[in-house]
This record gives C-alpha cells, sequence and structure tokens, in this order.
C-alpha cells in the first residue's frame, strides 16, 4: 500500500502532539499491574470514540477493540501492554529534570508502556481513518498486567477463537537510539526460567554449630558453585544468563536458621539449551547442600516460564518494506534484548511480529535501563512507532495471500 504512504505520514505528523499528550496523561497517572483500572477506561473511552467495538476480557482488566472493515481479508492484533512498576520516580533523568513526573507516589511507567499506549491509539486513530480502503479485520489488544504475566493467559483465551493471521507488537527501547527501529526476523528477546529454591538445615544455637545444621554457609557455596558451573558446563555458543537476586535466611544473631531461600532467573533464545541449564543448577545445588548436611526442595524448577520471542520472517519482510517506505534508513539489523516478555504467548495464536522503536537520546536525557528510576521516553521517538505501526498494518491487510513461517 505504497499510495497510503504519504497519507500515513502525514496523519502521524498532524496527530503528533496528541500522542505526546496521550503519552503524558498515562505517565502522570500510572496504575500497579491488574490495577489499570482507569487507565484501561480511559482506553476504552478512546477506542468508543473511534466507533470501535469493545470486548472486555472475563476476570481481567484487559480488553480488546475491535475494528471490522466489513470486508473479507486478513485479521490482524495490535497489542499494548498497560501497567507501570512499583518504582519511585527520580526528579531526573540523564540529562536533568524531567518534563513529566508520576502523580502516584511510588509508582511509576518506567519501562514505556505509556508510550506504547499512545502509539496505539494514534495508530488506531489512523487506521480508523482509513478503514474504507482496508480489508478484514484489526484487534487491538491491551493486556492487563504485562510486568507480573497476570493477564496473558486470560488475553490468550479470550482470542484463540479470532482466527487471527498475525499479531503485532512493539518496545520502546532505551538500549536503542531515537530515530532507529529494529523489525528483523528472529529471536528478539529472551525466555525465562524464574527460580526459587530454598535450603534445608537445621536450626540451633549459634553458640554451638556443630550441634545444627547451618543452611547459610551451605547456600553460600551454592552460590559458589553456579558461577563455576556456569563458567564450565553451559554452552558457551548458546547464551544462558543467570541472576540470583533473592536470598533470604535467619532472623536473629544467635539462631542457626532452618532454611535459606535463594530466587532469581535464567534467560536464554534456545529452549533446550535453557532446560538443561536449569538441570545443571537443579543438579549443582542439591549436591553442594548434601555436602553440608543439608537438602533443597525447588519450586517449579523444571518449567520454562516464557519462551523466546522470534519475529516471523515473513512477517518481518513485510515491516522491513514498509519501514524503509517511511522511515528511509532507519532500520536497526540484528537488535536482541535478553529481558523476557508475555508477548511470546500470541505466537500460540498466529505468527507474531515484535519491534523496537529506539528512544535512547542524550540530550534529551533518555537511555537509563528499563525498570530505573530515571528511565524516560524521548517523546520525539514515539512518532516513529506510529509509523512502523499503522504502515505494517495497512501493508499486512493489503496482503492477498501471506504464508508465514512460524
Amino acid at each position: 500500500m505504497s499510495e497510503w504512504n504519504s497519507f500515513i505520514t502525514e496523519k502521524a505528523k498532524n496527530l503528533e502532539e496528541e500522542t505526546i499528550q496521550w503519552r503524558t496523561y498515562f505517565h502522570e497517572n500510572p496504575e500497579l499491574s491488574s490495577e489499570e483500572f482507569e487507565t484501561a477506561a480511559f482506553l476504552k473511552q478512546e477506542a468508543e470514540n473511534c466507533g470501535l467495538k469493545i470486548e472486555e476480557v472475563p476476570n481481567s482488566t484487559g480488553f480488546t477493540a475491535l475494528l471490522d472493515t466489513n470486508k473479507p481479508g486478513k485479521t490482524l492484533g495490535i497489542r499494548t501492554d498497560m501497567d507501570a512498576l512499583p518504582v519511585e520516580e527520580h526528579a531526573e533523568n540523564l540529562a536533568g529534570e524531567r518534563k513529566y513526573i508520576s502523580k502516584n507516589p511510588g509508582v511509576m511507567h518506567a519501562c514505556g508502556h505509556d508510550g506504547h499506549m499512545a502509539i496505539l491509539l494514534t495508530s488506531m486513530n489512523i487506521l480508523c481513518g482509513m478503514k474504507d480502503h482496508l480489508s478484514g479485520k484489526i484487534y487491538f489488544i491491551f493486556e492487563e498486567g504485562e510486568e507480573i504475566g497476570a493477564g496473558i493467559e486470560a488475553m490468550v483465551a479470550h482470542l484463540k477463537d479470532k482466527k487471527l493471521d498475525a499479531v503485532y507488537g512493539n518496545h520502546l527501547a532505551a538500549f536503542l537510539d531515537s530515530g532507529k527501529v529494529a523489525v528483523d526476523a528472529g529471536p528478539k528477546m529472551s525466555g525465562a526460567n524464574l527460580l526459587e529454591f530454598t535450603i534445608h538445615g537445621e536450626s540451633g544455637h549459634a553458640s554451638r554449630p556443630d550441634l545444627a545444621v547451618n543452611p547459610v554457609f551451605a547456600a553460600a557455596q551454592v552460590l559458589t558453585a553456579l558461577t563455576n558451573a556456569w563458567a564450565n558446563q553451559v554452552d558457551v555458543t548458546k547464551t544462558v544468563t543467570l541472576s540470583l537476586t533473592q536470598i533470604h535466611g535467619g532472623s536473629a544473631h544467635n539462631v542457626i536458621p532452618n532454611d535459606v531461600s535463594i530466587g532469581g532467573s535464567l534467560r536464554f533464545y534456545d529452549v533446550e539449551e535453557g532446560k538443561r541449564a536449569t538441570e545443571i543448577l537443579t543438579k549443582v545445588a542439591n549436591l553442594t547442600a548434601e555436602a553440608h548436611n543439608c537438602s533443597v526442595s525447588f519450586v517449579n524448577n523444571s518449567q520454562v516460564t516464557a519462551n523466546p520471542v522470534i519475529n516471523d520472517a515473513h512477517l518481518a519482510e513485510i515491516a522491513e518494506k514498509g519501514v524503509e517506505e517511511v522511515l528511509p534508513g532507519a532500520q536497526e539489523q540484528g537488535v536482541d534484548w535478553f529481558a523476557s516478555e508475555p508477548f511470546n504467548r500470541y505466537q500460540s495464536l498466529a505468527p507474531a511480529l515484535f519491534t523496537f522503536i529506539g528512544m535512547r537520546n542524550e540530550t534529551y536525557g533518555s537511555g537509563a535501563e528499563h525498570h530505573n528510576d530515571k528511565f524516560d521516553v524521548d517523546e520525539n521517538a514515539l512518532i516513529n512507532g506510529v509509523l512502523t505501526m499503522t504502515k505494517f498494518a495497512a501493508d499486512f491487510l493489503a496482503q492477498s495471500d501471506v504464508k508465514t513461517s512460524s
């Protein structure tokens, strides 16, 4: 639909100020995962203003809004997340005082979801204006609780009978320069295995450690042993990262505790290597604890919590061609991120495409890591998200026969 390039570009520019205003509203009024009540109400009103049909997701703050052209064609899902994080926002970004700050103490859009919602609302408005010239359907997907994975299963269940042909999502990227866009094929975000295990000893008086079994020392040795195992046993050609982020044990200086709990995560692009790494961790923890007369219990350690997000090759081809038409020279190849995303679950419904929209701008002060209290979004990058999303949607729906590789 190259004939629509000028229309899409002009509309995106005309709505740019409104896009920024939407993002400002969401940023100043953040809500935690599964508590996105006012956020969802605002989004529903905007969808209804476009004449779209709202479909509630049972037992969820999530919902969908349907654009039906009433002409046969493909069915596309376009997804945004809605939730913020329990982070106290810093008054400054990386360059100084920030333009907008959360009005909800202790809650912050520190991952870009405020921008994602604004991008989708603008794209939705443009696509609604193109309705008479499009075929098929678009389900705009508003997902609950992305940060904790609270809403994804309910949303997938809601969408399973919608006969989706593809699902599109995007993420503002603090690790990619403003003006750059990544839409290429292959693994984009890692799979994950969330870890939780407890080392069990036998409590006693601190004056007689020989009469107790101290899980604190066992836990320390487990951590050291795992470091060595990762250096020597994990396939160096298939990177698996291990982050142990929690350790809890004991409540008094003079009491040897019964238990010490450890938590963290594995991240990987190769699912089989992720499973093997989990087996290595389990074996090392068990044998090391046993050497200290302790035992270990695991919580769902054998389960892959999230699969990698992998871009379908044909959808990526459509997007690459489209981005070059509306944002010439903007594409960055081979960009991936070792964070994990519930977006991988949409791959069970249809081939999927997940794009990165660069927003790192030293002058503006954006570029702090995601989930950091100085995280900020370069608002000038939002239009690139709008152009990428809208162009892909128009081009995909114009395909008479899309063959996907997934």
